[in-house]
């Protein structure tokens, strides 16, 4: 027999596992703190900082300078409407000119602190990294204020053959003081070798980082692939160091493909919060200024 008791505990309990659904949602989308849906334009969406792409340029005649310009060059690198994992897509089908790197400021867009913070970082990617990808190294996204090895979070493809996908969290380091090298085990690096995406599927790579910052060896950084939690560091002092007028989010370094639904928060998001993502590739259009 159907009782009134019954149908109030189903009621209660389905009721409750919606809402915890729904709750789910609304704790990813509000720690969000930048997100570029790339349906329109090379842009964001929303942040707190700039949301206006630019180029960053060596500079002609000083070395180890640069020069930041205004845009980026619609020849190599695009949108692409109804092509995304969710809405359009950045197409990048050749490096930007002059050695030019696509960048979006740090500065209100990334929620960095001098003394701790965590944060992450997911995009989707649509590629084939032995067929398409012609640079030596290629890096998706790099977020630095210096260089890749010096105070910088980043996932790349390497010269392997198959290319394997590394997430690298490298900490600042004084002025003259060699970084730890790649192939050190210490190395802060997670490593998914064997790399056999293929050009016309889409793949989430989503990073995670906990306690960076904080000088203490607590720091967390974790690279999950599809959903799945690939590897972790652990219990490293690692530090970021920035100036954050300096420090900027570069995306499509030697990269060839689609990109889309790019996206950086402001904690480490949970196992749960990925494959929610991971799930629902357009969960963040709400976000989206009307």
């Amino acid at each position: 027999m159907y009782s009134f008791s019954r149908s109030i505990a189903v009621y209660l309990a389905t009721g409750l596992l919606v809402s915890s659904g729904l709750a789910d949602d609304a704790a990813v989308r509000k720690s969000v703190t930048f997100y570029a849906s790339f349906d329109e334009a090379i842009s964001g969406d929303f942040g707190g900082g700039d949301l206006n792409a630019g180029t960053r340029v060596p500079h002609p005649t000083e070395k180890g300078r640069f020069v930041f310009e205004k845009g980026v060059d619609s020849a190599a690198m695009k949108i692409v409407r109804g092509k995304g994992v969710a809405g359009g897509a950045l197409e990048a089908s050749a490096s930007l000119p002059k050695n030019g790197w696509l960048y979006f400021p740090v500065k209100g867009n990334l929620a960095y602190k001098q003394d701790g913070w965590s944060g992450s970082v997911s995009v989707w990617c649509n590629t084939d990294p032995t067929r398409l990808i012609t640079a030596k190294f290629c890096d998706p996204v790099q977020i630095t204020a210096k260089s890749y090895d010096n105070g910088a979070l980043w996932f790349d493809f390497n010269d392997a053959k198959p290319r394997a996908l590394r997430f690298g969290a490298f900490t600042a380091r004084p002025d003259g003081q060699k970084a730890v090298p790649e192939s050190d085990p210490k190395a802060p690096l997670i490593r998914f070798p064997g790399v056999d995406w293929k050009a016309g599927e889409w793949h989430h790579v989503v990073l995670t980082f906990k306690n960076l910052d904080t000088g203490k060896s607590d720091a967390v950084t974790a690279l999950h692939i599809d959903g799945k939690l690939i590897g972790e560091v652990k219990d490293q002092p690692i530090a970021m160091g920035w100036d954050v007028e300096k420090a900027n989010v570069f995306l499509s370094l030697g990269y060839i493909g689609l990109l889309d639904e790019f996206a950086m928060f402001d904690r480490a998001l949970t196992a749960e919060d990925v494959a929610l993502l991971h799930k629902t590739p357009g969960l963040l259009t709400g976000l989206k200024k009307k």
